[in-house]
């Protein structure tokens, strides 16, 4: 460009230009967010008040300082930066679009407008009525720049049946808010992130990542980028994930029980709300699947939806993407409004697993999932069986745990136990007593509660570790036709079978048992004597 083009095109100053001379990161920030909840602008940074060219080249650091400026703003939308030569001196161009939904404000808190030349502060009564104008927005109902014509008609024939559409299709898209009629058939945010084969080439990072971290890496060893359709990546992202995470095997006596280590449920709901929730203005940032050995994390751009906040989510429902959950909800892939986190705690409390931790950190929402818990995997399937004879509630499923490790169980225990009052820790007693599952002795405030011996928990939750080696030892003193395998000390003890092989290699070290052939065919014995 001649400086003579750059003149006209950037004349002064104005509602839509700014000049700087040189880089300064809270100007910058500063002018971006007010041009963001303006009308948009540009921001020329090597051109000084009088539209004289200084000149400033876009080396790495001058854009690493750009970006974390914009970043550090909450909210701060679109934005592009790219190096402009005028007649041979370099000069950085920082585009920066109008905010469709929502506002951005600076890293101090302030909401800046541009008006003319000047970056405004609003407060009060002005405040206000600006958020409230912004928040009736939604930016997934905005043109995407495509037509109905570019959307993928295998999909737009996939969704009509799930919606029950027979006919006039474009008229029901436009009234779901996946299409704009007015002008031509134009698709929306929304309309392109299930209408096209993979929108991640026209509307930004609209994909998920995967990545798995081992157990002793800072680094991912895996990456894996699921693109496509939002409902068909939403289904296969979880797919790979509970493949990845697989399950625990537990064999107690003849049954065998596959206990995965995330509910389905719970994972499917924790990357619907990513996908629901996220802010697709936010181009440059995709949604991150992290898998470790411990949790599973999911982080989507963008903070929680106003007035929802990590303290009242359960309480309080808010929608950033109404048409983009709405389908998923359709095609079955999501909860009802206001049941998601419901289902994700009472889901991983049913399971005896820790709670789902919510994090928001105004740029982005993480939700983890942990794959621990004070109960083992042997007292969950061992739960699992004692259901075959009555259903037990979420909760209770923690006082028959500890009643089958031997505890006599009274009020306050139950209290503390399942963090309810009293009224509802004797209510649940009654309940697992009534049910044939607990023994009551004693009445009132003296009441205690034990384990029915008819419901003969394995050995592995009743005895202690030594007891544990004892009783293995036993079995090789008292039958020693039959091999000891790893199997049969678990079928014997409900251990699980990394228990089960660590018990018996300290008795190996101990010299109380020899360990005999290798692999499947190990089988371990009484040492010999002398030799013999």
């Amino acid at each position: 460009m001649s400086f003579g083009e750059f003149a006209e095109a950037f004349p002064s100053e104005s509602e839509f230009i700014e000049r700087k001379s040189g880089f300064n990161r809270t100007a910058v920030q500063e002018a971006a967010v007010a041009f963001a909840n303006a009308d948009g602008g540009v921001i020329l940074i090597g051109v000084d008040d009088t539209g004289g060219i200084v000149g400033r080249e876009l080396l790495p650091g001058l854009l690493d300082d750009i970006h974390q400026a914009i970043r550090e703003a909450r909210d701060p939308g679109r934005y592009a930066v790219y190096e402009l030569d005028v007649d041979g001196r370099p000069t950085v161009v920082l585009s920066v679009a109008r905010r469709v939904e929502g506002f951005s404000q600076t890293s101090s808190g302030r909401v800046l407008v541009r008006r003319g030349t000047m970056k405004v502060a609003l407060f009060g009564p002005e405040l206000a009525r600006f958020i409230n104008e912004r928040s009736l927005q939604r930016f997934e109902e905005t043109e995407a720049g495509l037509t109905l014509d570019e959307a993928d008609s295998d999909l737009v024939a996939e969704l009509a049946p799930t919606f029950g559409w027979s006919r006039d299709v474009p008229e029901r898209l436009a009234e779901h808010g996946l299409l704009l009629r007015d002008g031509g058939d134009r698709l929306t945010i929304a309309g392109g992130l299930y209408l096209l084969r993979d929108p991640a080439e026209r509307l930004g990072k609209t994909f998920i990542e995967v990545l798995r971290f081992p157990a002793d890496g800072a680094d991912y060893d895996r990456r894996l980028e699921i693109r496509g359709p939002l409902h068909m990546q939403l289904q296969r992202a979880v797919d790979e994930v509970m493949r990845e995470l697989g399950s625990e095997l537990v064999v107690l006596g003849v049954r065998r029980y596959d206990l995965p280590r995330l509910p389905l449920v719970v994972l499917r709901e924790a990357v619907a709300n990513a996908v629901a929730h996220r802010s697709y203005e936010l181009q440059g940032t995709s949604i991150r699947i992290e898998v470790y050995p411990h949790a599973v994390r999911v982080i989507s751009p963008g903070g929680l939806p106003e007035p929802v906040t990590v303290e009242n989510i359960r309480e309080t429902q808010a929608a950033r993407n109404y048409r983009v959950i709405s389908v998923l909800r359709r095609f079955g892939l999501a909860e009802d409004a206001g049941r998601g986190v419901d289902v994700m705690v009472e889901s991983m409390l049913g399971e005896m697993l820790d709670p789902p931790l919510f994090e928001d950190s105004g740029y982005s929402v993480t939700v983890t999932l942990p794959i621990k818990s004070a109960v083992t995997p042997t007292e969950r399937a061992w739960v699992r069986e004692v259901e075959t004879r009555g259903l037990i509630e979420p909760g209770d499923r923690f006082l028959l745990v500890h009643a089958a490790r031997g505890e006599r169980l009274t009020n306050g225990r139950a209290r503390e136990l399942v963090g309810v009052d009293a009224h509802e820790a004797r209510r649940a007693l009654q309940r697992l007593r009534d049910a044939g599952f607990l023994v009551q002795q004693g009445s009132r405030g003296g009441a205690s509660y034990t384990l029915n011996e008819s419901l003969a928990p394995p050995a592995g939750l009743l005895l202690t570790r030594q007891a544990l080696k004892e009783l293995i030892v036993e079995l090789a003193k008292t039958d020693e036709a039959a091999p000891l395998t790893n199997t049969r000390v678990r079928e014997r003890t409900g251990l699980d079978r990394l228990e089960a092989f660590r018990l018996l290699d300290e008795l190996v070290n101990e010299g109380r048992l020899s360990r005999v052939g290798q692999r499947r065919g190990t089988r371990y014995q009484l040492p010999s004597v002398d030799g013999k």
